[in-house]
């Protein structure tokens, strides 16, 4: 069977969610089968979807609300979706505490970063101003920039390559790196665009959006692909510590 990758996505206050094809395309590709999560109230049946699972993704998304990581909004904050937040936060907890495979995107990569106590730019033209556009206004299908990929990194050993191609369509970005995590890619003006968290587990987490180029890209399909492969090892390896552990 494939394996199967629980789909965190958009929720609005009224509790509706809403997945963009893009995503569930992308794991399909590389082997996956796409299982989008619902919102569920107070958190109540998420160690269930922790069960039913072998892998995370969570997809990219309006603003984290900044009280998340000690600050106020700013001016230049956008919208948030507090049903969201408490969602996905009590879900990265769990999958985190799993140590099962999880891939993290713009939005998702935020995330789980301020879920191991890291920070963020709130607005990056204002606090952190680049000749580089993080908010591109090309398609949404077209890569933009390249970003420096950092050498001893598991996205190095992946791409092999120093550069690879990536696209933009984020204006806040990781400031202080969360507990355990390691950068793997930045673009030119220092902006982290790719962490993994060191040791145990698979966690990956980039700040482009990889879905919407998979289909003109092999490195960034090569993204999904790893992601999927360290999935389907997941209930092997849950298969032979329950086996020894008899």
């Amino acid at each position: 069977m494939k394996p199967v990758i629980g789909m965190f996505s958009e929720i609005d206050d009224e509790g509706v969610t809403k997945q963009l094809p893009e995503y569930t395309e992308a794991i399909l590709a590389a082997g996956g089968l796409p299982f989008p999560i619902p919102y569920i109230a107070d958190g109540v049946g998420l160690e269930a979807y922790l069960e039913l699972c072998d892998g995370f993704l969570f997809s990219g998304g309006v603003d984290i609300n900044p009280e998340r990581y000690g600050e106020k909004p700013s001016a230049h904050c956008g919208p948030v979706e507090l049903l969201r937040d408490a969602q996905e936060f009590a879900a990265a907890e769990l999958v985190l505490k799993s140590k099962k495979p999880i891939l993290a995107i713009c939005r998702g990569a935020q995330l789980i970063n301020v879920a191991l106590g890291g920070s963020l730019f709130q607005d990056v033209p204002s606090e952190a101003p680049s000749e580089i556009s993080h908010r591109q206004s090309d398609g949404k299908y077209a890569p933009s920039h390249t970003v420096r990929v950092l050498e001893g990194t598991p996205l190095r050993t992946l791409v092999v390559r120093e550069r690879m191609t990536a696209n933009s369509f984020h204006h806040q970005a990781i400031k202080r790196l969360g507990r355990g995590l390691s950068v793997m890619a930045t673009a030119d003006d220092g902006i982290v665009e790719a962490v993994y968290l060191e040791g145990e587990g698979y966690l990956r987490a980039y700040q482009w959006h990889p879905e919407r180029l998979f289909k003109t890209s092999e490195d960034n399909l090569s993204l999904f692909k790893d992601f999927i492969r360290a999935a389907d090892k997941a209930p092997i390896e849950k298969q032979n510590h329950t086996t020894e552990a008899k």
